[in-house]
């Protein structure tokens, strides 16, 4: 494992508030390439940005979408950032260069039998997560890149000696984030070498996916599809998830939102599709939850430890037996509760730090919490859609009071039903 519609409402077509993700991040921009009244010098952009198959505009596609980036990003930063923005842009109109509808592929033939069906089954899955799940009906994960590499980008995270708060970066459009991202892993390892490593904890983790929320048709890559079925399943139905909503600056409660839809939309899938595999999707997330519940009680010894008081070779001297603990400890739940199951054992290849701790509190912690408010919803998605964000839309103060304590999905719906009149 991975270190881890309703007619009346549906997260694309509501007309009467800004339910898209691009309108509320950048209104000007979105209404500019959305809407031809007013706007019509702008017309053949937005044509060009909904049309990115069309192989005489694919060229002319990608020069516009860098274009708009570089404009959107050069006012608020400097030129010393510039060279990160350049990678990010590049490397994503690569990866969209590279893309080939997943239809044509399979209508073209030549495509090996094994991946013919994978292709197959992501197709399935992808209209699956529409009509059962109310996920966005757009391209996002309708096209295909064949990589040759294990991951997309690279993520660099990291956290002070003596905290579990993870550093935060902060992009035009996207707000702040704890971690910063990377096409070429050697890019990556380099910015991870430049962080004082004497002041902070450091990792560099491949992903396998991520979201651009929208703004493009993100495509499957080979590197998805080769993980199998459910975890398929799950990533696209997690990346979906983002296109329902973003909260700007608050990456744990996205990220844990869009965990929540995936693990949930897989159990829908597989007992509707391979029911079979759902005792073993059980299995593997019931091992992910003791695994997680041991990172989680190593957090609390740390915090307890940073906040102390004591003196920083006092800390740096318990913090290692922390460590020494949580690695004892797991060869316990390995052979009491898994039978020997070592599918977490790569996790420790690495020297466990505060960094690696955050990215996983960052994607898990608030995870039960979402799930809960699935199930007061009764498991109707677009309920609970309407309930997320009806509270996302309150201050971060409220808005996490109000998602960890007692889940009510109808006052919610009924919220999000008013303010979108």
């Amino acid at each position: 494992p991975d270190d881890i519609p309703d007619p009346a409402f549906h997260p694309q077509s509501h007309q009467r508030r800004p339910n898209h993700v691009h309108e509320r991040l950048y209104p000007a921009v979105y209404r500019a390439l959305h809407h031809r009244r007013g706007k019509l010098w702008l017309w053949p952009i937005s044509r060009f940005l909904v049309a990115p198959y069309q192989e005489d505009c694919r060229r002319i596609t990608r020069m516009i979408r860098l274009l708009i980036l570089i404009l959107l990003i050069a006012p608020v930063i400097g030129c010393s950032t510039m060279g990160y923005y350049w990678q990010t842009a590049r490397g994503h109109l690569t990866l969209m260069s590279k893309r080939e509808p997943i239809e044509d592929l399979l209508a073209a033939g030549g495509v090996a039998v094994k991946r013919q069906q994978q292709l197959q089954q992501a197709l399935q899955i992808r209209q699956f997560a529409v009509t059962e799940l109310g996920l966005p009906d757009n391209d996002s994960y309708r096209s295909f890149v064949e990589l040759d590499q294990d991951f997309i980008v690279w993520n660099v995270v990291a956290a002070p000696k003596y905290s579990l708060t993870p550093t935060r970066w902060c992009f035009p459009v996207v707000g702040c984030v704890s971690y910063r991202g990377y096409y070429a892993e050697q890019d990556a390892e380099a910015f991870a070498a430049q962080i004082d490593h004497e002041k902070f904890d450091v990792m560099v983790r491949g992903a396998r996916a991520y979201s651009t929320l929208g703004w493009f048709a993100d495509p499957l890559t080979s590197p998805m599809i080769d993980r199998g079925e459910i975890l398929l399943a799950e990533v696209v139905f997690h990346e979906l998830a983002h296109q329902i909503f973003y909260v700007k600056n608050d990456t744990s409660f996205n990220e844990a939102f869009a965990s929540a839809v995936g693990e949930h939309g897989v159990r829908r899938w597989l007992a509707e599709k391979n029911v079979e595999a759902l005792d073993r999707y059980e299995r593997y997330l019931k091992r992910k939850a003791a695994f997680i519940g041991l990172l989680a009680t190593t957090s609390e010894k740390l915090q307890a430890l940073y906040a102390s008081g004591k003196n920083e070779s006092q800390m740096a001297e318990q913090k290692k037996s922390i460590f020494t603990q949580l690695k004892l400890d797991y060869k316990t739940l390995k052979s009491t509760q898994w039978e020997g199951y070592n599918g977490y054992d790569g996790w420790f290849k690495k020297p466990v730090n505060n960094a690696r701790l955050a990215s996983v509190a960052v994607y898990q912690d608030k995870t039960p919490d979402f799930s809960r408010w699935l199930s007061a919803c009764g498991f109707d998605f677009q309920q609970f859609y309407q309930a997320m964000i009806a509270i996302s839309e309150l201050p971060e103060h409220e808005r996490h009071q109000r998602l960890a304590g007692s889940a009510n999905c109808q006052s919610e719906s009924i919220k999000f039903a008013i303010r979108a009149q």
